[in-house]
């Protein structure tokens, strides 16, 4: 098995897996270390190409963005409920990856 080249990746879809993914997975299984794992593999290969893309910089920046949108959905779903936080975190980081790796990536 061989991976995609980092630079060919585009990273705003793999986020959405993760994040999304990540949340039905563990509401469906009712194992929500399953859903983590979802979450982290994305995140991976996410930052592999940003990585690549952008720099350790953008990188840590980004994951950061993507760990603490993970961590304030929580509380924020207990304000506008589940599904809305869900997806307004992952609005975010799509957006923040669209703009800052996925617009820079060699084609």
């Amino acid at each position: 098995m061989t991976l995609t080249p980092a630079h060919e990746v585009t990273t705003a879809p793999v986020v959405a897996l993760g994040l999304l993914g990540g949340f039905i997975t563990a509401r469906e299984s009712g194992f929500r270390p399953l859903g983590g794992l979802v979450l982290a593999a994305a995140g991976v290969l996410a930052g592999r190409t940003t990585l690549a893309t952008r720099g350790p910089g953008m990188t840590v920046a980004l994951a950061a963005l993507y760990v603490l949108g993970f961590g304030a959905s929580h509380p924020l779903a207990k304000k506008i409920g589940g599904w809305p936080s869900v997806l307004s975190v992952t609005a975010v980081s799509m957006a923040a990856q669209h703009l800052l790796v996925d617009r820079h990536r060699r084609r």
